[in-house]
């Protein structure tokens, strides 16, 4: 280990106003550590916690150990956290429960591990209750906890968690678990950990230092993981970089009614609009939103809701698109009325959204044509060629649902991202359906033309990794999916796996066949930022037509004559 490296910090604390890092040590912290830092820096109410060095990931990933030196400075941080939050770790009268999130220097939104309520035991939990003075929201924290942990940390399936939690649903004739009362929670939370322990054939941790430092090794070994890998490969994102480990004082969305969780952009991402967009779970916690577990409200709706809340959350959205100058992403929990900023990183957009939002912030001052110009990726410009339904067809509408990313495309039905990814190495256009997504799901999604989910929001994960890959995405749609029968079910209708169906991202309409797609004209922002292009590139361009149509499509996309013609 060089000399370097044993003399920086492997641990940079966060908290009341004050931070370690700034957002310019991405490398170092992180995508989100070093935007819990820079928001910090800027007195934006952060929960107190530290991010632990990305430099730290392949060296644990080679050894499989931590330094004693990082201990200590873990304790240390961990202290630190307990003395401004005035919780103790592990406590029995006010305990402090964390979060522990991973966050690359390069964002890749739902492809590595996080894991809520670190911290809970049988001990923590009667604290927990008394101090909300709320038995069922302590036990439906311990009971979030258990599950997350089973999953990440102890590699178990999420399946039978999800059955045994079904089951009690059904018993109590309830539709979610935060309305089962506090018994049942309690016994759901016995049934986990029984289920886990069984599963592992050791006990389920109860010392939460046991806990912790489980968490940080599942979050290094998440950079491994099939989706992590499968999502460098696609963005061209090193290996080398590794991942962070953020640790957080849990602030609770899931306290009440006047606290929920969500995700908010500082402008649309699908269209690039400047507007507050977003959704909001009241009483929930941040994986209801992205899981698509639940569906969320639009952002609107928390102006009526808690308007104190939303005029806080507006008010931080142009104080951090400013500050950044680039549309942000942000993730957000209310405690009993109070706001607190969990992330802020670049907004994934739409190639569309791209090109507007570039050139509207030249027109506010924010950023040179120049910058505008190489603010846009290549794919952006592809995406701008994506196809749209033919407005003069005839269709056949069999459901509707969020037109969370624009575009259309046809496809055979399948429901399982294995075989959308066999099949479509075979050349057959496919569009995935599922329930809702996960990040397993993720080379599927590559695979698949269109993505279809029943349940989930517009920030859900389906939602938010579509957007990034420019895929046509429709996600809350007012079908049922079952995949053991592998059929949609719409009323009295059904479509088996296979048959072909139509998507139109952009309106949210599902349609039953295959549509007929035209190329689509482009926008007055295309030609502003093209424009600028053509004042600054020093090469010019001309193109290969082989049909008078050609050559139109040519001089449309700003060809200045023809190169070759066969």
């Amino acid at each position: 280990m060089s000399d370097s490296f044993q003399q920086q910090p492997l641990v940079y604390a966060f908290g009341h106003g004050r931070a370690d890092g700034t957002s310019a040590m991405k490398d170092i912290l992180g995508g989100k550590g070093a935007g819990l830092a820079e928001m910090t820096n800027l007195g934006i109410a952060v929960p107190p916690g530290f991010t632990i060095a990305a430099t730290l990931c392949h060296t644990y990933l080679e050894t499989r150990s931590f330094p004693s030196r990082l201990r200590r400075e873990v304790e240390a941080a961990l202290q630190r956290v307990e003395a401004e939050t005035g919780k103790e770790f592990g406590g029995e009268e006010h305990p402090l429960l964390v979060s522990v999130r991973s966050g690359a220097a390069v964002s890749m939104p739902g492809m590595m591990d996080t894991i809520l309520n670190l911290g809970m035991n049988d001990v923590t939990v009667e604290g927990l209750a008394r101090r909300s003075g709320n038995p069922s929201f302590a036990w439906d924290c311990y009971r979030r906890f258990v599950a997350m942990y089973s999953a990440v940390v102890l590699d178990l399936p999420k399946a039978p968690f999800d059955e045994l939690a079904d089951a009690a649903l059904l018993a109590h004739g309830a539709a979610s678990p935060i309305e089962l009362p506090a018994a049942a929670l309690k016994a759901l939370v016995a049934r986990f950990k029984s289920h886990a322990t069984e599963a592992t054939g050791t006990p389920f941790p109860d010392d939460p230092m046991e806990q912790l430092w489980g968490a940080i090794a599942a979050v290094f070994e998440s950079w491994n993981t099939r989706r992590a890998i499968d999502y460098r490969r696609m963005h061209e994102i090193p290996d080398s970089l590794g991942t962070a480990v953020n640790i957080v004082a849990m602030v609770y969305g899931n306290l009440g009614e006047t606290s929920g969780t969500g995700v908010a952009f500082t402008r649309n991402p699908a269209t690039g609009a400047r507007e507050l967009y977003g959704e909001f779970l009241p009483n929930a916690q941040g994986e209801d939103v992205v899981s698509g577990a639940r569906t969320p409200e639009p952002i609107a709706n928390l102006k009526d809701h808690l308007p104190g809340a939303y005029h806080e959350l507006d008010r931080m959205a142009r104080t951090l698109e400013r500050h950044f100058r680039d549309v942000q992403d942000m993730e957000f929990t209310i405690e009993d009325g109070t706001l607190y900023m969990l992330q802020t990183r670049r907004a994934q957009r739409t190639g569309q959204a791209a090109f507007r939002v570039a050139c509207e912030m030249v027109a506010e001052k924010l950023i040179s044509e120049e910058e505008a110009v190489a603010r846009i990726p290549p794919q952006a410009l592809e995406q701008l060629l994506h196809p749209m339904i033919d407005p003069g067809a005839s269709l056949d509408l069999i459901a509707s649902g969020l037109p969370a990313s624009p575009g259309a495309a046809s496809g055979a039905v399948v429901f399982d991202a294995d075989v959308a990814e066999q099949r479509a190495r075979s050349g057959e256009s496919v569009i995935l359906v599922r329930r809702e997504t996960s990040p397993e799901d993720f080379h599927g999604m590559v695979a698949a033309r269109a993505i279809l989910t029943a349940r989930g929001g517009m920030t859900s994960h389906a939602a938010v990794v579509a957007r990034g890959m420019g895929k046509p995405c429709i996600v809350g749609a007012s079908l049922d999916v079952d995949e053991a029968q592998q059929q949609i079910r719409v009323g009295d209708r059904s479509v088996a796996e296979g048959e072909w169906i139509t998507l139109d991202g952009t309106s949210g309409k599902i349609y039953l066949g295959q549509a007929k797609l035209l190329v689509p004209e482009m926008d007055e922002h295309y030609h502003q930022l093209m424009g600028w292009a053509d004042r600054i590139r020093p090469m010019r361009v001309r193109v290969n037509a082989d049909t008078p149509a050609d050559a139109h499509r040519g001089r449309d996309f700003g060809a200045e004559g023809i190169g070759l013609c066969r």
